[in-house]
């Protein structure tokens, strides 16, 4: 969220259309990148230019949250991993979740890195990296002392493997070759038998 909208407490109606403009603009720029058309976003949220533009004063305050919402609902679905199944699984399930959210943010990935603009907030997010990174080696961390990784993998092998993974498919839109690509790397970070 923006740091104005963090200081004050929203009305019920703004913070219901500050939800459907997220949500609208998670679509639209995974979808479209980030030229997507702020009016389309508003209209497909169901509210006006102006009150989009009261939310978000800029393109890049809507693309900070967008990504600031994706990671936190990541982290959280690793928390969701590590309280109900066993340190491998929790990581092989969650390494599965980012591969999805990478497959779902193609086009917005895509567009950052090509056409440069706001690519800083893929490249130089340093909380969002951090965040990301945290949860990756947190789960790591239990996996290997369960002897179900080998020691020498590290959270940053990891995030690149789904992000080389991401990038191999995303001209091809294709899920299943991601998961299957994913499904081997899998392989690869287990211990020797």
């Amino acid at each position: 969220m923006t740091e104005p909208a963090r200081q004050r407490p929203l009305r019920v109606d703004a913070r219901r259309n500050y939800e459907r403009i997220v949500a609208a603009a998670q679509e639209m720029f995974a979808a479209d990148g980030v030229g997507a058309s702020l009016e389309e976003i508003a209209r497909r949220a169901g509210v006006g230019s102006a009150t989009l533009h009261r939310h978000f004063p800029s393109r890049r305050s809507l693309l900070e949250v967008v990504f600031h919402d994706r990671v936190e609902a990541l982290c959280s679905r690793a928390r969701e991993h590590a309280a109900h199944s066993s340190p491998g699984d929790a990581l092989l399930a969650w390494l599965r979740d980012l591969n999805t959210y990478a497959a779902a943010s193609r086009g917005l990935a895509a567009s950052l890195l090509h056409d440069g603009r706001d690519a800083d907030l893929l490249h130089h997010n340093e909380s969002c990296r951090a965040t990301i990174t945290a949860a990756a080696a947190e789960l790591l961390h239990h996996a290997q002392r369960a002897g179900t990784v080998r020691l020498d993998v590290r959270a940053e092998d990891l995030l690149a493997l789904v992000n080389a993974i991401s990038l191999v498919t995303e001209q091809h839109d294709d899920d299943a070759r991601a998961n299957r690509l994913l499904d081997i790397a899998i392989d690869g970070i287990r211990p020797s038998r």
